[in-house]
């Protein structure tokens, strides 16, 4: 069986404290998991809602429309040349991320690089063909060849942004190893004290996407996490195998979720107003946590405070529940997170508020 290959569920390790933060008389701040609260924009549930009678089946490739959103998207905030590349969606990110070894047809002998501190999905993805996850920061850290990599910019937890000199460095690894890179730019629209880069930006690369690609979510840029709604863009090589593979596979996104994500892809207004919503919160949360005696690291973009307080994690996530918080504890994402918590920016604001109170 497949599970008998791949880790413990991370999440269910975090019963525990959820119980505990749930019992608290004033009631559960989650911040934890990082889905989100705040309302689809009514112009998307419109668009998804005319798509209702959905009879026949849906194109893997996806709509002509839904493409050409993504394109237009990819050009203007990605500033990708689109006559370059190649897009297809996918069934919300983490679909792509768990399924991309295994597309690409790595095996039992491949060998993925992931970071240090990762999105759990990257070794699970590379656990199920088998292959060997090796952990590295940069191409000087690698003492073996791989066969894949993982980028991730605004990662996840930690809100670092790569710089273009950081993903210069990458690029020309994958030229002069013929190795396949994928960046997971989920959070590429919220960039705080820092403005992320795709590996797609023409800056960077001109036209010239062999072997790269880039993963983009509209999960939280538009609340459209129930919708699993994505893309893939970069190598058209790559993604013609890859949509040729996923034919095979039935991996295709539900035509109210095509026609939702070509609204959204298409709409910046509705993006700007939930970034500015996630502006707010992070202002409170960092003032909150702070008083707290936490320090935050990194956190320069993405949905995410990376904090600590020097002690172990799982001290600093009891003490939160204690106080009905909920948080992540940095060892789900590498052992170089033990000594760190993740808080997401995904709660009402009312409890965000709750939160500056509870630990001010």
């Amino acid at each position: 069986m497949l599970a008998d290959h791949l880790p413990d569920f991370p999440w269910d390790l975090l019963q525990p404290a959820a119980k505990l933060a749930a019992n608290h008389p004033a009631g559960l701040i989650d911040l934890s998991v990082g889905t989100p609260v705040d309302a689809v924009a009514p112009e998307i549930q419109a668009a998804a809602a005319a798509a209702l009678d959905a009879h026949a089946y849906p194109l893997t490739a996806g709509t002509t429309a839904l493409i050409a959103a993504q394109q237009t998207w990819l050009a203007k905030i990605a500033h990708a040349d689109v006559s370059a590349l190649g897009t297809i969606p996918t069934i919300g990110s983490k679909e792509a991320v768990a399924l991309l070894p295994l597309l690409l047809g790595l095996t039992g002998n491949s060998k993925v690089a992931i970071p240090k501190l990762a999105y759990p999905t990257y070794a699970v993805g590379a656990q199920a063909v088998g292959a060997t996850v090796v952990l590295a920061d940069t191409p000087a850290e690698l003492t073996e060849s791989v066969d894949f990599v993982w980028l991730n910019s605004p990662s996840n937890p930690t809100g670092n942004v790569l710089t273009k000199a950081e993903l210069m460095s990458w690029i020309e690894f994958s030229r002069d190893t013929d190795t396949v890179v994928a960046s997971d730019e989920c959070y590429l629209t919220l960039g705080w004290d820092e403005s992320p880069i795709s590996i797609l930006n023409t800056q960077l690369i001109g036209g010239n996407y062999r072997n790269l690609v880039a993963l983009h979510s509209l999960s939280k840029r538009s609340s459209l996490a129930g919708y699993r709604a994505a893309a893939i863009s970069g190598d058209k090589e790559i993604v013609s195998a890859l949509l040729q593979a996923r034919k095979h596979l039935g991996l295709i996104t539900p035509t109210p979720s095509q026609a939702a994500a070509t609204a959204a892809w298409l709409d910046e207004a509705h993006a700007l107003k939930q970034r500015e919503v996630y502006q707010n919160r992070r202002t409170v949360m960092q003032q909150a946590f702070r008083s707290a005696g936490f320090e935050i690291s990194h956190s320069a973009a993405g949905l995410y405070l990376w904090l600590t307080r020097h002690e172990d994690c799982w001290t600093s996530v009891n003490w939160l529940a204690e106080r009905g918080v909920l948080v992540a504890p940095g060892i789900f994402y590498g052992e170089a997170g033990a000594k760190f918590i993740r808080a997401a920016m995904t709660e009402t604001d009312a409890k965000i508020n709750q939160l500056r109170d509870r630990l001010m």
